[in-house]
């Protein structure tokens, strides 16, 4: 009787090396990751999504990763105002900022470097019927009375 040959082993077949470094040093939006469409922070010199034109106006959509790190945190704030040093060390900016945007601003998703120790603050409550207003989300209105939650704001409209 006549031995059979054996087939032949698959093998996997392995990228080159150089892809995948390749890939891998490619820049990438430090907020969301893509790697395409990129520009740096005038701040900060980060590597961020260039997409600001998908922002509607007056839509306060949070679709865009370089207008929410240019409108919603300190680090920009801090260098469009000229200030000296570093944002998380900043007393002008400390200043400039209700406390609850402040740390609003130096401690959300916005940020390549988060405030890491955020001053404590008072909740920010509605004039009128005392429910918590979270002045980083947006859902009120203000007038030299103070802040108006969302629904009482509608009701004087």
């Amino acid at each position: 009787m006549a031995k059979k040959k054996a087939a032949p082993k698959a093998t996997a077949r392995k990228a080159p090396k150089r892809a995948a470094t390749a890939k891998a040093d490619r820049p990438r939006c430090g907020l969301c990751g893509k790697t395409t469409n990129l520009t740096k922070t005038e701040c900060c010199d980060h590597w961020i999504c260039d997409d600001e034109e998908n922002y509607v106006i007056f839509s306060y959509a949070r679709n865009s990763c370089h207008r929410n790190h240019s409108r919603y945190t300190l680090c920009a704030s801090h260098h469009e105002e000229g200030h000296e040093g570093r944002w998380q060390d900043c007393a002008r900016c400390r200043a400039a900022f209700e406390p609850e945007i402040y740390v609003y601003y130096g401690t959300n998703e916005y940020n390549f470097d988060k405030l890491e120790n955020p001053p404590a603050y008072e909740p920010t409550t509605c004039r009128k019927c005392g429910k918590v207003i979270r002045l980083g989300e947006g859902g009120y209105s203000q007038s030299s009375e103070g802040y108006a939650c969302w629904e009482c704001s509608n009701v004087r409209l």
